[in-house]
């Protein structure tokens, strides 16, 4: 099992010591800090109730952010040519997890729905892992099916083979904002993988079609699509949640009321530290804070769209695609909960990569932040290869850090 960590090469162990994608880090670790900072500012009132600890959920977030550290650099160790070897195998365990969660007594249900995997203190939400495995596994099928995928429908078609069922498991827990932004990222790996724009344009107008059906069928869905357009008309109902954010954003104005005392954490904003942690944010360091705080995400998701091109120009196809499909999951779930918060989309369970309080979304985003700082360094390096011969002349010779 530990064959796939290699002790050499790697952007830990290098001729230059260290060799990583310093502004990336540095971006993805300053969002991680905040996420600690409002979290532990979030939950401490609902903590003091709930534990008597004030720093409960603090203490719990740390344990998650080195384990997310850990995730890390272990996936750093990894050469990208083994996540290519292993992506059949990595998506029939997304399939295997999304099985188990639904299973009675293996589950976990937490308001009505069943998305976590209970082990003793920690949770693991599978639909995590599988938006992941899916866009390892859809990066192989676009290098393996280039040409086919590009000039024929079967090509286009054959994804949904897998994606499909996979869509289907998550709304049966039902996760409809996972399924949403997987479905989104594998359409933008497909697009920037050569699908023609009709082919494309087709695949949104069915996509289109499908979330219409979806909405349709489920009556609380229509009650919450109904409701956000105007949370006002219900506001101690199915409207709460949204009516409780927005005053968040505009006690807040443009400085905030500082770190610390926010008021509508203190049981009036449910889920404050969790979907609605950018609320409390927003409240506590005003629209300054907020556009600092997007500012960051731009910068980080920009930044992992650059790795992706620059593995394109060394020829680096399969990490290129892994790159672009983890910068469009990123894309996807801050622009959906910053949406819920502002009450532009539907309320949705999806956490704020790097600042929502929760285990797996945490040390999933953690690993997929070493995934792309391995990528860079290989498609900088044109080192990693395993089926390259190492000595000490090729640490000796490597360029500089040029990005």
């Amino acid at each position: 099992m530990f064959g796939i960590f290699k002790p050499y090469p790697s952007p830990l162990i290098s001729g230059r010591g260290i060799d990583l994608d310093f502004p990336m880090l540095a971006g993805c670790l300053a969002l991680l800090g905040l996420g600690l900072v409002m979290i532990t500012s979030a939950s401490s009132e609902v903590a003091a109730v709930q534990s008597g600890n004030p720093l409960y959920h603090m203490f719990r977030h740390l344990v998650y952010v080195f384990l997310g550290l850990v995730a890390c650099g272990a996936t750093m160790l990894v050469p990208i040519a083994t996540w290519q070897r292993m992506g059949f195998m990595m998506l029939l365990g997304a399939f295997g997890l999304l099985v188990l969660v639904l299973v009675p007594g293996i589950g976990r249900e937490v308001n009505g729905s069943m998305r976590w995997i209970g082990f003793s203190f920690f949770n693991v939400q599978p639909s995590e892992i599988a938006k992941v495995f899916v866009v390892v596994y859809l990066a192989g099928y676009l290098v393996r099916r280039q040409t086919e995928v590009r000039e024929t429908w079967m090509g286009f078609f054959k994804p949904f083979i897998v994606l499909l069922p996979m869509a289907a498991l998550l709304l049966m827990e039902p996760d409809f904002g996972a399924t949403v932004v997987m479905m989104g990222a594998a359409a933008a790996m497909l697009f920037l993988g050569g699908v023609g724009l009709f082919r494309f344009s087709l695949m949104v107008v069915l996509a289109v079609l499908a979330v219409f059906v979806l909405v349709q069928a489920q009556p609380y869905r229509m009650a919450r699509l109904i409701t956000f357009t105007d949370p006002w008309s219900d506001q101690f109902g199915s409207g709460y949640q949204l009516t409780q954010a927005l005053i968040a954003f505009g006690r807040g104005e443009w400085l905030g009321v500082g770190l610390g005392n926010s008021v509508q954490k203190q049981f009036y904003l449910p889920e404050a530290h969790t979907d609605f942690v950018f609320s409390v944010l927003a409240e506590e360091l005003g629209v300054v804070g907020s556009l600092v705080t997007i500012a960051l995400f731009v910068f980080v998701t920009v930044r992992a769209l650059y790795i992706g091109l620059w593995a394109e120009k060394a020829k680096q196809f399969f990490a290129a695609y892994v790159a672009f499909g983890l910068a469009f999951l990123w894309i996807g779930q801050f622009l959906i909960n910053i949406g819920v918060n502002v009450g532009l989309l539907p309320t949705k369970g999806l956490t704020l990569p790097f600042l929502s309080y929760g285990g797996s979304s945490l040390v999933i985003c953690c690993a997929c932040v070493g995934l792309l700082l391995r990528i860079e360094w290989e498609s900088r390096t044109h080192l990693g290869s395993e089926e390259h011969e190492f000595s000490e002349s090729d640490f000796a010779e490597e360029t500089s850090h040029g990005r």
